[in-house]
């Protein structure tokens, strides 16, 4: 249980710094709107924002996924899970978590299959700042990953605790 519960504390740093960069993103994409529009009203602009807008969106969407299923705060569907009590829930949830993380550690390795080819192949966007791909698709596969470990650390949890086990509980 000791073991148990220092992965899950490692898991929820990860999260945690996920998550404080997803928001460290959405500040950035403020400033750069803003001055884009400033930039504008002078005749001018910096002829990148929808590409790093994108990769800024992206990369946010990754790296926040992991902080808010920690937290409950993803819509669950519970159509199956409402019509058995509480203490007979835990297979059905061990088995969407497995399930789930499975999925992500299988996109990850043909994520980072095409992370390793952008890079070896140096493969730069198509615009004026020629942005070496491999850095927002990295950044995307860190948050494939951070998923992945923490649907795993959710499933081994719900192992341990069985009918104990509440998704709402954090």
């Amino acid at each position: 249980m000791r073991a148990l519960n220092v992965i899950e504390r490692i898991s929820q740093l990860l999260n945690r710094v996920g998550a404080v960069i997803a928001v460290l993103l959405i500040i950035y994409m403020l400033g750069h709107i803003l001055l884009e529009i400033a930039l504008r009203l002078f005749g001018h602009s910096t002829f990148i924002l929808d590409e790093y807008i994108g990769y800024a969106v992206a990369t946010m969407s990754f790296l926040g996924l992991p902080y808010v299923l920690e937290k409950g705060g993803l819509i669950r569907v519970s159509l199956i899970l409402e019509r058995f009590p509480e203490t007979r829930r835990w297979p059905l949830e061990l088995f969407s978590s497995l399930v789930t993380a499975g999925c992500f550690v299988w996109l990850s390795t043909f994520w980072f299959q095409n992370v390793q080819r952008s890079y070896s192949r140096g493969t730069v966007s198509e615009t004026m700042a020629e942005t070496p791909i491999w850095l927002p698709e990295s950044a995307i596969l860190v948050g494939m990953w951070l998923i992945s470990i923490t649907l795993l650390v959710r499933a081994l949890k719900i192992m341990v605790l069985r009918s104990g086990y509440s998704p709402s509980v954090n």
